[in-house]
């Protein structure tokens, strides 16, 4: 078993010169100020796409709209929970989050929309899902080592954010669709 870099008493007189930084500590090996930015971009991100389910659950109608419609609704509740877990983990790392609604969809990867068709719906729900994987991914594997908690925080909502695409997905093959004009 290898030996630790450094002895304990060093450790806590680090723990007590550095205080303020609460659980930023020498150990940590990521470029705070910018992983603080991409937290603030799925902060925006993760709004933006309980907005969007919202609004489609509202708006939702049609013969196959009731399944599609919860559907949308539960999406929203976990993506508003995607949202507040990333705040705490923004603030946990002594920075601010940014709910500022003037910029939301600047900052966000992911895409609102106003589609009032049913199908058009989904795909849009599910291409925003796509775009979050493909970020969320990009962004765990960028992290790496250097902050193993917020790797780890992509890493739960990136799993979410697979089950939404299929869940999406699965909606689209079982609602008929019209057949394309020729």
């Amino acid at each position: 078993m290898a030996e630790f870099l450094t002895d304990v008493e060093t450790l806590r007189e680090r723990a007590r010169r550095e205080i303020e930084k609460g659980p930023v500590t020498d150990a940590y090996g990521a470029d705070l100020e910018r992983v603080l930015q991409v937290l603030n971009e799925a902060l925006a991100t993760e709004i933006v796409c309980t907005l969007r389910y919202k609004r489609h659950y509202y708006t939702a109608s049609g013969l196959y709209s009731e399944p599609v419609a919860a559907e949308f609704l539960e999406h929203a509740a976990e993506e508003q929970q995607h949202a507040d877990r990333v705040a705490q983990r923004i603030v946990q790392l002594g920075g601010k989050p940014d709910f500022n609604p003037d910029t939301l969809t600047q900052r966000a990867h992911a895409g609102y929309d106003a589609s009032a068709d049913l199908i058009e719906m989904i795909k849009e729900d599910l291409v925003a899902e796509r775009v979050a994987i493909a970020s969320y991914t990009e962004i765990a594997k960028w992290l790496g080592d250097g902050d193993p908690t917020t790797r780890r925080v992509f890493e739960d909502l990136l799993a979410q954010e697979e089950e939404h695409a299929d869940d999406l997905r699965g909606l689209l093959e079982r609602i008929p669709q019209e057949k394309e004009k020729g």
